[in-house]
Order: C-alpha cells, then sequence, then structure tokens
C-alpha cells in the first residue's frame, strides 16, 4: 500500500509539475521535489520523465474514459447520451486546462511511444463512440452508415473545439455543448428535435 500511495503523490506531482511547466522544461528532480520523494524513488516507478508522462497519460485517459460512460449511462435517449456525453468530456477538458493543453498540444511528436499511446487513446475513444453509433443504427434512431468514419469525425470535431478553446477561449467550452450536440447528431442522421 506505500508502494502504491508513493506512485499516487509521484503521479500528482507530475502531473502538476507538467501542466505549470510543460513536458521539456520539467525535470525529474522537480516532480522528486514536489511529492516528497528521492530522485531514485521516482525512478523506481517510472524509468524515465517518458514513462511517467506515458502514465499521467493513460491516467487521464482512464478518468475521461470513466467520467464519459458514466454520464452516458445516466443518461436517456440518443439525445441525452451524446449530450451528457459532451458535458463530460468538455468539463473534464475545461476543469483541467493546463493537463489539457499538455496532452492535445505539447505532447504532439514528442516520441513515437507518445504518439502510438496518443493514438490507442484516440482509438479507444472512438470505439466508445463507435458502439452508442452502432447501437443508435440498430435500433433504428439513424440511418445504416459507416459508424467507425462517423465516430473518427465526431472526435475530430470535439478536438478542434477543444484546441480553439485553449487558443481563444471562444466560446467556453461548456457553452459550445448544445451547438455541437446538434452538429454532431444531424451529422449522422438523426431527427431534429
Amino acid at each position: 500500500m506505500q508502494k502504491d500511495r508513493t506512485r499516487g503523490r509521484i503521479l500528482e506531482a507530475a502531473r502538476q509539475a507538467f501542466a505549470s511547466s510543460g513536458y521539456h522544461r520539467t525535470l525529474v528532480d522537480d516532480v522528486a521535489r514536489e511529492a516528497g520523494v528521492s530522485k531514485g524513488a521516482v525512478y523506481v516507478h517510472f524509468p524515465s520523465k517518458e514513462d511517467l508522462f506515458l502514465a499521467l497519460l493513460d491516467d487521464a485517459a482512464g478518468t475521461l474514459a470513466e467520467r464519459v460512460t458514466s454520464a452516458i449511462g445516466a443518461a436517456q435517449g440518443a439525445r441525452g447520451r451524446v449530450g451528457a456525453a459532451l458535458r463530460a468530456a468538455l468539463g473534464a477538458f475545461e476543469e483541467n486546462e493546463a493537463l489539457t493543453r499538455l496532452l492535445l498540444l505539447e505532447s504532439v511528436g514528442l516520441s513515437p511511444e507518445v504518439e502510438r499511446r496518443r493514438w490507442e487513446l484516440r482509438c479507444a475513444l472512438a470505439a466508445l463512440v463507435q458502439g452508442y453509433l452502432d447501437e443508435a443504427v440498430s435500433e433504428g434512431d439513424i440511418p445504416a452508415q459507416d459508424t467507425a468514419l462517423a465516430a473518427a469525425a465526431w472526435l475530430g470535431a470535439v478536438s478542434e473545439v477543444v484546441l480553439r478553446w485553449l487558443h481563444d477561449r471562444n466560446p467556453p467550452l461548456r457553452e459550445a455543448v448544445p451547438a455541437l450536440t446538434a452538429l454532431l447528431l444531424r451529422s449522422v442522421g438523426f431527427p431534429e428535435a
């Protein structure tokens, strides 16, 4: 249990350090100092700064997926599920702006391993969206279509909205949910509300 607590403290310290200083300016020494552990203790849990960053990426992805899945499970109907998923995802991005900036902007092109992990995350999120779109097709809510392509387009749209918000704050993410929900639903053929 002590080992898990130490790992958790290191991850939280790394999240704060990477978010405030960026990947390249953060030193393992900074993380160790913030976590209250030795540099060697950091390396026991994470063999490199990149491994530490990858663990943060995995942790953030898991948290996002849990939050979206929980929101979808609590919502009723296709419209409600899409709106709930968008509110949960955009809310998570907005609440963690520094981490969002790090994950969507600064981590691009860091290394082949980081890119592979980013791609796996994107594929996992696309599969989640595709599953709900497949369900909507099978229930007759939307016409038969290439749901893998639609899911990829939806992720691209959400990503662009978040990137625009990171650069110019317009519109605030939570305020974008209704228009984005309507746009995404129309794109796959949901009837107008």
